[in-house]
């Protein structure tokens, strides 16, 4: 894939407020795409397939993988993950900067084969208020909320590996600040 240094990588740990942050970034700058990931989670109230996540049952997202089709995937808290590369391919293509919000183990390998993209890594302003963001979503069972924070404490722990780690104290504020680092680092203009 050419023009890499148009791939920005956004990540953190679950409940951090990554699809929040993008969605703010998305309004404020119609230059970025947001990729949309394939998954084997159920989907949340609202969310729809191709528009939210690719929905996909395991045998599908699993022959995806030995077609090697995916940019990433990883499995996390029981489901797989990837970001299909025929998308995010397309829209590099036609100009536009991609924007992947992916799960940490996803990022670290996106990095490791395109070290010119921009990482993001998105911190809470505490473990009690990430405690608190998890479980007000009241999706998931106590089991599934405990190997999220579990989770989380081993991705805070690898912050450090990306170009940037930023504290996601106010939406707006964090949002310009990631527009503010894609366009002074010239990853949109590549």
């Amino acid at each position: 894939m050419k023009n890499h240094k148009k791939l920005i990588i956004l990540t953190g740990p679950s409940g951090v407020g990554k699809g929040t942050v993008v969605k703010e970034i998305l309004n404020n700058d119609r230059n970025i795409w947001l990729s949309i990931s394939a998954t084997t989670r159920e989907p949340r109230e609202g969310e729809k397939s191709g528009e939210n996540y690719y929905f996909l049952n395991q045998e599908k997202f699993k022959e995806m993988i030995e077609k090697n089709l995916f940019l990433e995937w990883a499995q996390f808290a029981g489901n797989y993950y990837g970001t299909p590369f025929y998308s995010v391919n397309e829209k590099i293509k036609k100009g536009f900067t991609v924007l992947l919000e992916i799960e940490v183990e996803g990022a670290k390998q996106i990095k490791e084969k395109f070290p010119e993209s921009l990482s993001i890594f998105l911190l809470p302003p505490n473990k009690e208020e990430l405690e608190r963001r998890i479980r007000n979503r009241a999706t998931e069972s106590e089991e599934a909320i405990k190997k999220r924070l579990l989770r989380a404490n081993y991705e805070i722990s690898v912050s450090n590996q990306f170009d940037y780690a930023l504290i996601n104290h106010n939406v707006d504020e964090t949002a310009m600040r990631i527009i503010k680092l894609i366009k002074t680092t010239n990853y949109s203009q590549a």
